[in-house]
């Protein structure tokens, strides 16, 4: 049953609501963290997201996801165990006839081994205290493509390998949200001192 909405904050779809269905688990991300977090990624990607691929790991209401596609980007994968919310995410998909945008049921770890092609860009917002994100780090090189980055949500302060660098980093409340850059090659950062088909 649908408990609320939120709406999608930026891009072609703007102002579209996602249905947010009574699950638990379930943690949207605010209006104003998706505002701030859409504005970066228009920094340090030059305002281009068209040949971008997004993955959204931990889709829940879809709003990380549908946020990418409504900016224009080339594909976006989102993963989600809940039926409910998956069957959310598809009538809100089939709504918006969002072709780029394919939904996956099922494990975020499954999901993880089988991607056949890297992602330029990763949501990682899974269910707080869980451990997921310590298990999923050593997964994440494989998908990645060189420079990619990642965006994280976490109920504590964000811990990463060696291989990502922080690009940016905030708190909202209880939730510390971050994003990180892989480190797959050797550059220079100019920006450091800025403040598998699966349908």
């Amino acid at each position: 049953m649908k408990k609320n909405t939120i709406r999608i904050v930026g891009g072609q779809y703007r102002r579209t609501p996602i249905p947010v269905v009574d699950a638990i688990s379930l943690r949207p991300t605010p209006d104003r963290i998706r505002e701030t977090l859409f504005n970066w990624l228009r920094y340090f990607w030059d305002d281009n997201f068209e040949t971008k691929r997004v993955l959204d790991l931990f889709a829940g209401t879809g709003a990380l996801g549908f946020e990418a596609a409504s900016h224009g980007v080339e594909f976006v994968q989102m993963v989600e165990k809940n039926p409910a919310t998956v069957a959310a995410l598809r009538t809100l998909r089939n709504k918006l006839q969002a072709t780029q945008v394919r939904i996956h049921q099922g494990d975020a770890m499954h999901v993880l081994e089988r991607a056949d092609k890297p992602f330029d860009l990763i949501f990682l917002d899974p269910p707080f205290h869980q451990g997921w994100l310590d298990a999923i780090w050593a997964q994440l090189p494989t998908i990645l493509q060189a420079d990619a980055l990642i965006y994280v949500e976490s109920e504590m302060p964000i811990s990463f390998p060696s291989n990502f660098s922080s690009l940016r980093q905030q708190k909202a409340g209880h939730v510390h949200f971050q994003l990180l850059e892989f480190a797959a090659s050797t550059k220079t950062d100019n920006n450091a001192d800025k403040t598998l088909p699966i349908t």
